[in-house]
């Protein structure tokens, strides 16, 4: 596939445009300068609107686009429960997580571990979560970019990575996370738009003259198997979702710690203007994840009709946009790269914000000496300055990696799984005790992290290697909910046999109300009926 001169002044334009405008609102007023909470979250000042797009936004890159589309290819519409699930886990977050989160000014969640618990689990989960995402979704995201990009421009894939990782680094690095959320509404509109063109088209296509409503008619006619939502036991992918542990079992674990406990996901949502505006944009994200489904599984779905003999499942979407006229192709080309460098940016932000708050202020002599007159305003400055620097090392470490970790596998998205997979179980242990427990102490924490660890390795190790098969059989989702309860278990009870000193809690509950307002509650109902209304239909 190649771009024609109008696709790649749509491009262009696009290029131009989304750098210009994240330039324009990173400008400080006149004789202001950029403190930390300013770049790394936003002088907390983000609107509803930026917080739900830049949700989605930071969410919705290459691999889920790609992964996801060639998922509905080869499974169909039940891959759908990673993003609808995902809509009742954000309703969750803004009713039960953010007021607590937003009562106590945390700017990270290595902070907040270290107000609840103790500074040794700060510095090893910020350590580990700069590790992940620096070696693990950073050079995910744009490794699989510069697949993408090289599959439908045709661009030598060293280019393309770079060029992304490029040109995502310095699009935020002036404004930082102000730069991303705010510019965001226009990424994800494009996303959105583009998808929806996409799926308009093979629709079309498949329906002739009936038209879209004709064509998923035709569609689900042609394909029944792919329209199951509740995957059965001899269904040759259950292993990868199965059955009803998509709603009640596993999935729930790694929808709470991403959406809920994730610093890359969940600064947006720390950076608002107040409470109730952080819990309209999880609204908000909430009903786009309704919709993304569309944007991003039924196009592969429909490949399945169109493109039935593609060699890889992951090559679905791109051979969906070679279907696209002139102009068009430019413009879903655009919505492409705007997931993939909304996501890169989001993520080199979060690398910045972890490593300066949570390492480099903590380390000793570093720290601000305001309180005994020190100069506070220029402390700040500097801080702003290191976590560019360390913006910038974290992209080009990226850059240099991507290729040696990834290159060899055949699925890029297996092992952001993987990895993320073997420590998302303590994660979620470690933030609900934290929050609902108040026995919970830093030993029973540190403890249920690295049985997390433990546990998913030894689940995971191949039996060719000296594993237990059985173990290995396990599915990826129910292990996780096998290994979030041993973890669980494991940490009460070392938190009851060493109780934690006084004081070492230092998260305030007192004003903390788990009452929403009546719009949130409407929305929550709307998408919960919206939820109901789809298994049912679909399951």
């Amino acid at each position: 596939m190649s771009l024609s001169n109008i696709d790649l002044v749509v491009v262009i334009v696009y290029a131009i445009g989304i750098f210009g405008l994240a330039q324009w609102v990173s400008r400080d007023k006149a004789g202001a300068t950029k403190d930390s909470s300013d770049y790394f979250l936003a002088s907390k000042n983000l609107p509803w609107w930026a917080i739900g797009a830049s949700l989605i936004a930071a969410n919705i890159s290459a691999e889920q686009i790609v992964g996801m589309s060639g998922s509905g290819y080869a499974i169909g519409l039940a891959i759908a429960s990673y993003e609808w699930m995902a809509a009742l886990t954000l309703l969750i977050v803004g009713k039960f997580f953010l007021p607590i989160f937003l009562r106590n000014e945390i700017y990270t969640m290595p902070q907040f571990l270290e107000q609840r618990f103790g500074p040794t689990i700060r510095t090893v989960m910020a350590v580990f979560w700069l590790i992940l995402y620096v070696f693990v979704n950073l050079t995910s995201i744009i490794w699989l970019g510069s697949i993408a990009v090289t599959q439908v421009a045709g661009v030598n894939q060293d280019v393309a990575l770079i060029g992304l990782g490029a040109f995502a680094l310095l699009y935020q690095l002036r404004g930082g996370l102000k730069a991303v959320a705010l510019t965001d509404i226009v990424q994800v509109t494009l996303l959105v738009l583009g998808g929806l063109v996409v799926a308009y088209l093979t629709l079309t296509k498949i329906g002739g003259d009936s038209g879209v409503i004709g064509g998923f008619q035709e569609l689900t006619r042609r394909v029944p198997d792919h329209f199951d939502m509740i995957l059965s036991p001899d269904n040759p992918h259950y292993k990868d979702l199965p059955g009803i542990a998509v709603l009640v079992g596993g999935m729930w674990i790694a929808n709470l710690s991403y959406w809920g406990f994730n610093q890359y996901i969940i600064q947006r949502a720390l950076a608002a203007k107040s409470l109730a505006e952080a819990q309209r944009g999880v609204v908000f994200a909430g009903f786009l994840k309704l919709l993304m489904p569309v944007v991003i599984v039924l196009p592969g779905i429909a490949a399945v009709v169109l493109a039935p003999n593609l060699a890889k499942p992951d090559q679905a979407y791109p051979t969906m946009m070679a279907l696209l006229p002139t102009g068009l192709l430019g413009l879903v080309f655009a919505a492409l790269i705007a997931a993939i460098i909304a996501s890169t940016a989001s993520k080199i932000n979060s690398i910045a914000t972890i490593f300066t708050l949570d390492i480099y202020a903590k380390l000793k002599g570093v720290q601000t000496r305001a309180e005994d007159g020190g100069d506070k305003a220029g402390y700040e400055t500097h801080l702003v300055r290191v976590g560019r620097i360390a913006a910038v090392v974290s992209i080009i470490i990226a850059m240099f990696t991507a290729r040696p970790l990834l290159g060899s596998l055949d699925q890029a998205f297996q092992y952001i799984q993987e990895f993320s997979g073997f420590v998302t179980p303590g994660i979620t242990v470690i933030f609900l005790l934290g929050l609902f427990w108040p026995r919970a102490t830093e030993a029973g924490a540190l403890v249920g992290a690295v049985a997390s660890v433990v546990l998913s390795f030894v689940f995971w190790f191949p039996a060719k290697w000296g594993g237990i098969e059985a173990l290995n059989a396990v599915p990826f989702i129910n292990r996780m909910g096998i290994v979030f309860l041993a973890s669980l278990a494991l940490a009460v009870i070392v938190s009851l046999a060493r109780p934690a000193a006084g004081g070492s809690n230092r998260i305030r509950m007192e004003g903390v109300r788990f009452n929403t307002t009546t719009g949130f509650n409407i929305a929550a109902v709307v998408i919960i009926l919206i939820l109901i209304g789809l298994y049912a239909t679909w399951w």
